[in-house]
């Protein structure tokens, strides 16, 4: 009898594991979604590039000029026009610190490709600075900024955008000091440079747990990536399907719990407004 009984305990206990573990793993791979919460239409004659956002604005960056929205009730309160001093070649994302609008910025489709950041102040929507990269081996897309350091990537593409003789497997994430002295730099996974061919990494930010999410020029997908702990290849952690036809994204630092995520939509020529789930 007690070994009748001890063996059944075994067995409970046993299933009781099994069934706690695939509750753990069905938590672990569980998808995320995103929900559509607000759509700004934007006129079609500015060309979509990329966005940026802060507490009560968000930016819209073409490819010469960035247009900077209220929230509240998506008005135009004020623009650069860089196409007017021919300054400005291909604008893409970018990012708001301390009252400064961070933008990407390539000589895109030129070759040999050249990089530079440049920078504006939001309440005059005023240049006011850059740093360049010169050639870097690709067209810097996208810039962030986590951990006390600068984090950008410069695509390459495929097909008649390549350059150099270089496909998108040439596309590389970069990590910098705040001085933008280079400390690191990681290859895109295999699947995920498929995802994005023929071009590549259009957006990318960090999340608030320390995910790196990134977009591709088409697919309505964000691919979450995190730095390896060997080797120089980012890790793809799961695939996000979204509203928006990839290019640039931000996320709402503003909002403080969860994921809110502004997009560039090029299909009505909008900046679709996404909560991540």
């Amino acid at each position: 009898m007690r070994l009748f009984l001890k063996k059944n305990n075994t067995n409970c206990f046993r299933f009781f594991f099994l069934v706690l573990n695939l509750c753990l793993l069905a938590l672990a791979g569980r998808s995320q979604r995103a929900e559509e919460i607000r759509r700004y239409k934007i006129p079609d004659s500015i060309h979509l590039q990329g966005v940026a956002v802060d507490d009560s604005f968000f930016y819209v960056i073409s490819n010469t000029s960035v247009y900077k929205y209220r929230k509240e009730d998506g008005r135009l309160t004020a623009f650069f026009d860089g196409k007017k001093d021919g300054i400005m070649k291909h604008l893409n994302g970018g990012i708001v610190r301390n009252g400064k609008l961070y933008c990407a910025h390539s000589n895109f489709p030129d070759t040999p490709m050249a990089s530079s950041i440049e920078i504006f102040d939001v309440r005059t929507m005023r240049h006011i600075g850059n740093h360049s990269f010169g050639l870097f081996g690709g067209s810097v897309t996208w810039i962030d900024e986590k951990d006390g350091r600068w984090w950008a990537a410069f695509a390459n593409y495929n097909g008649r955008r390549s350059s150099e003789g270089r496909d998108n497997r040439w596309t590389q994430l970069a990590a910098f000091t705040k001085k933008w002295e280079k400390l690191s730099s990681w290859i895109y996974p295999a699947n995920v440079l498929e995802a994005f061919a023929p071009y590549s990494n259009s957006g990318g930010a960090w999340s608030r747990n320390g995910e790196l999410y990134v977009t591709g020029h088409d697919r309505k997908e964000i691919y979450v990536l995190d730095i390896p702990t060997s080797g120089f290849t980012l890790k793809h952690i799961r695939t996000i399907p979204i509203v928006n036809s990839g290019q640039g994204i931000a996320l709402d630092r503003s909002v403080k719990t969860g994921e809110t995520l502004y997009a560039v939509n090029r299909e009505d020529n909008s900046i679709i407004v996404e909560r991540l789930y």
